[in-house]
């Protein structure tokens, strides 16, 4: 098989398996609409915070999949096609059309997340090494601010100092393209900056469950 026409193949398969939209259908099947929730987004951070624990991070583990199963699978399955292909290139051109998909739904009229899960999931399938580097940049800005979106953008920036710090000596099409991966998320994330420009982005509080047993206890003291 012509190695563009793989490209093709492969790259499409990519795009429309990232389209899924499984916080979308995960919401629906208990009954909430997430466009009409929280703020909005189909993605596991949304689901988290509408639906609930374990429903969120089932679609953050399922998104995940959908950046790790074109990057890390096709390349793979397309050598038995095209020996000649660049494998890296097509692994790139995947977990871009994958993320595209989740951001761009064809099956929700192109309104979707913002593919931080997916484009964890793809790093896993091309640069494992760096995913961990990502994480605990997560975890780590997350604790200490309880903002997803600064840990989300903290953590791109960080992936694409990284990639250039130890991937360039691979050459450039790597180096670049998680540039261009952790830009885009940062860019998806533009509503997510103005709102905390303005003071009204949503902080997760761990307390909150406690406190509101605390305010109940409060309100209904116990009768002598």
């Amino acid at each position: 098989m012509h190695t563009v026409l793989v490209f093709a193949v492969f790259g499409m398969i990519s795009y429309f398996l990232g389209a899924i939209p499984f916080g979308y259908i995960i919401a629906k099947a208990q009954g909430i609409d997430l466009y009409k929730t929280g703020s909005g987004s189909i993605g596991a951070t949304n689901v988290f915070r509408s639906v609930g624990k374990k429903w969120g991070i089932l679609t953050f583990i399922l998104d995940a999949l959908k950046g790790f199963v074109p990057a890390f699978f096709c390349p793979v399955i397309a050598a038995s096609y095209a020996a000649d292909s660049n494998q890296l290139l097509l692994a790139l051109l995947c977990s871009a059309l994958a993320v595209i998909g989740h951001n761009w739904p064809v099956y929700l009229g192109f309104k979707g997340g913002k593919g931080i899960a997916t484009s964890a999931g793809a790093l896993i399938g091309i640069v494992p090494i760096l995913i961990g580097t990502g994480l605990l940049t997560w975890a780590i800005v997350f604790l200490l601010t309880r903002y997803v979106s600064v840990a989300s953008i903290t953590a791109a920036v960080v992936i694409m100092i990284a990639g250039w710090l130890f991937y360039l000596n691979q050459g450039l099409p790597l180096p670049i393209a998680l540039t261009i991966l952790g830009l885009f998320a940062i860019w998806r994330h533009k509503s997510n900056i103005q709102r905390l420009i303005n003071g009204t982005e949503h902080r997760f509080e761990f307390r909150k469950k406690k406190n509101k047993l605390e305010n109940m206890a409060n309100d209904n003291p116990p009768q002598s």
